[in-house]
């Protein structure tokens, strides 16, 4: 029998270590934010990106599938969610329900469509399926136009818990983000993340082990979607509107941008990435439509000099797993 090394052990529980510190360290810190005084708006409103950032890294970072029409599930995930507490007169939890299936069954319906093609074809498909929703909803009477679904009641969660109170509404924000963070995070750490990773880094030699690769990246490609949708139906509650920002193209973009900025592949980097790009979004709102060029520039450095994105290269520096 072949002896067992001494740091066998620490080294292949070393990376689970690392992120459940950092974990806890996130978790720490985003408890105590309502005590520090930081606008708690801003907060909410990253945290949701922060999810849908970490739900379209799930299907590039781990997958290897590039979507450039993440945004339509953001924004069917809100346009139904909002009707169904404005109109359906529903309560919260089946709202974001709601919300959740009507993304759950675009990601299967346009699955379906895009997981047939790979690499520039997939991504043009998913960019092509998320402008012709655009479209819909821009004609659709219930998503009211260019005007949007407007004040739409905050109401009371699971009856008896008042989401028009801001700290209250924070922390099931909080709540509801830590969530799909540790769904995404189990995905990742699962035999399901493994055969996704190896489908990313040799697709020909998953299928000769036996894998049907097809059916992997639509599962990844329905379980980020449906997750994209979860932090829409999340956003909704937050701005109290639905509009057709969040459906457009230029909303993929920005995905793609919290992504990359924060570090392709890593667990925490989109967390990062998100509210960076948010956090320019809030303090150089003064700069009216040279924020666009300012974000630009500020990829462009990042790509030039941060190749891994900040967390991809803190993580690189002190060899941990994050």
């Amino acid at each position: 029998m072949t002896a067992m090394s001494d740091d066998t052990i620490p080294t292949a529980r070393r990376p689970v270590r690392d992120e459940m510190i950092a974990f806890v360290i996130m978790t720490a810190l985003l408890l105590v934010v309502p005590l520090t005084g930081v606008y708690p708006f801003f907060v909410m409103q990253g945290l949701c990106f922060a999810l849908l950032a970490c739900a379209f890294n799930l299907l590039i970072g781990y997958g290897g599938l590039l979507s450039f029409g993440h945004a339509m599930f953001l924004g069917t995930a809100g346009y139904v969610t909002a009707h169904a507490l404005k109109v359906w007169g529903l309560s919260p939890e089946l709202g974001i329900l709601a919300g959740v299936a009507g993304a759950a069954a675009l990601s299967v319906l346009t699955g379906l469509i895009a997981i047939r093609r790979q690499g520039i074809y997939f991504a043009m498909i998913t960019l092509a399926l998320s402008q012709l929703l655009y479209f819909v909803y821009l004609q659709t009477p219930f998503t009211h136009g260019e005007d949007g679904i407007q004040g739409i009641p905050q109401g009371l969660l699971f009856g008896f818990i008042n989401l028009a109170k801001p700290i209250t509404l924070y922390y099931v924000i909080l709540t509801g983000f830590l969530f799909g963070f540790l769904v995404i995070y189990r995905a990742i750490n699962s035999p399901f993340g493994e055969v996704l990773k190896a489908i990313r880094e040799n697709e020909p030699r998953a299928v000769s082990l036996g894998y049907k690769t097809d059916q992997y990246k639509l599962l990844a490609y329905i379980l980020s979607g449906t997750l994209a949708g979860f932090a829409g139906a999340l956003k909704v509650f937050v701005a109290q509107n639905a509009s057709l920002t969040d459906v457009h193209w230029s909303m993929s973009g920005e995905i793609v941008l919290m992504t990359l900025v924060g570090g392709l592949g890593t667990v925490f980097g989109p967390v990062v990435g998100a509210f960076v790009i948010i956090a320019m979004q809030q303090y150089l709102a003064g700069f009216g439509q040279w924020v666009t060029v300012i974000q630009g520039g500020i990829f462009v450095i990042c790509v030039l000099t941060f190749r891994r994105g900040v967390i991809g290269e803190i993580a690189h520096y002190f060899k941990r797993s994050l």
